[in-house]
C-alpha cells in the first residue's frame, strides 16, 4: 500500500472522528494514530528505543 493511500485513509478516519465525535474524538484518533505509527516503526525495525533517549551532543550548541 502506498503512502498516499495510507495518508488518505488516515485523513478520512480523522474526518469521520471529527464530524461524528467532535474535536475531542478528533484529537483522540490523531493521538492513537501517532502511537500506532511509532509502534509500527519499532516493529519494522526503523526505530530503536535509544533514539528517543540518546543524549544530545553538547559541542554543537550555541550560547
Amino acid at each position: 500500500m502506498s503512502m498516499a493511500v495510507v495518508g488518505m485513509v488516515a485523513g478520512m478516519a480523522l474526518g469521520f472522528a471529527g464530524y461524528f465525535g467532535g474535536f475531542g474524538a478528533f484529537l483522540l484518533v490523531a493521538a492513537l494514530g501517532a502511537v500506532g505509527f511509532v509502534a509500527g516503526r519499532f516493529l519494522d525495525g526503523d526505530l530503536e528505543p535509544g533514539d528517543f533517549f540518546r543524549a544530545r551532543d553538547r559541542g554543537d550548541r550555541r550560547r
